[in-house]
């Protein structure tokens, strides 16, 4: 039987419903469809409330010896955002968050990542029984402060520079559950 005469038989609503229905099968799950959109969205969720930050493990004072730290630590203090002591008879220098930095202390956050493209996934494998995959994504940062692009700060922090230069990419993890994919922690 042909599509037309079918069609005029039944009804041309009934009939685009018929035909309709293989369609929305396809995309029934929603939010939970291993798509690149899907995966965006889950990501950007997640990055809403889990900033960047230079130091995720500090505590102040902080005092170091270490040629290295002390020059990212008094990037900051030329960023003013710290306060440095010097203990010249055992070569360590102490640093303190500033009253400007006291905002930004201890781990000094410079903004969340938003996915702007998907580059890749992986094939979909069940991880603590929920299907994942690895995605490959390029971001920007968004809600950068003032002192995080500045120059000082960015030769001190590579990372950091690259992060917020509107180039980077990365890869996560994904988890597929009922309300979308979140990136399990």
């Amino acid at each position: 039987m042909h599509v037309q005469s079918f069609c005029n038989r039944t009804g041309i609503t009934l009939c685009a419903l018929l035909f309709a229905l293989p369609l929305t099968a396809c995309n029934s799950m929603g939010k939970s469809a291993p798509n690149y959109n899907n995966f965006t969205t889950g990501l950007n969720k997640y990055f809403l409330d889990h900033t960047d930050c230079l130091l995720p493990n500090a505590r102040f004072p902080l005092e170091t010896g270490d040629k290295d730290q002390m020059k990212q630590m008094d990037a900051l203090v030329k960023a003013t955002l710290l306060e440095k002591a010097l203990d010249p008879g055992v070569r360590t220098a102490r640093y303190l968050p500033s009253t400007a930095g006291a905002r930004y202390a201890p781990h000094f956050c410079y903004g969340h990542r938003v996915v702007v493209s998907i580059d890749s996934s992986s094939p979909l494998a069940v991880a603590n029984g929920f299907k994942t995959t690895v995605v490959t994504y390029h971001y920007k940062m968004e809600d950068v402060p003032v002192w995080a692009q500045t120059h000082e700060v960015q030769a001190a922090f590579p990372a950091m520079a690259l992060a917020t230069s509107g180039q980077a990419t990365a890869k996560a993890t994904l988890a597929q559950t009922p309300v979308g994919w979140q990136v399990p922690d």
